[in-house]
């Protein structure tokens, strides 16, 4: 997938949501490596307040944090996920 791809679907979501709304989510489909999937799913299932939702995006705000993004909301989402301890399994 090209950016100029990726522009498009944010455009086209762009005028079927308030984009300035705190809870707009797009949907997002990606092949990833087997195992970061493997890993992903024995994290998950030790970790039973996270979910693939919660992992996926909490590593996308630590990149984009850590790559110099200054949006507000991916600083707050990365900060909140930083110092959020899950309870272990029981």
């Amino acid at each position: 997938m090209d950016r100029n791809h990726l522009e498009r679907c944010v455009e086209i979501n762009a005028d079927s949501t308030d984009a300035l709304s705190s809870h707009a989510y797009v949907s997002l489909e990606a092949e990833i490596p087997e195992v970061l999937y493997l890993g992903m799913k024995d994290f998950i299932d030790s970790h039973p307040r996270w979910d693939q939702y919660r992992v996926l995006s909490s590593a996308l705000a630590s990149f984009l944090f850590q790559n110099g993004c200054d949006d507000h909301a991916v600083t707050e989402r990365y900060l909140d996920d930083l110092f959020s301890r899950s309870q272990p399994a029981t």
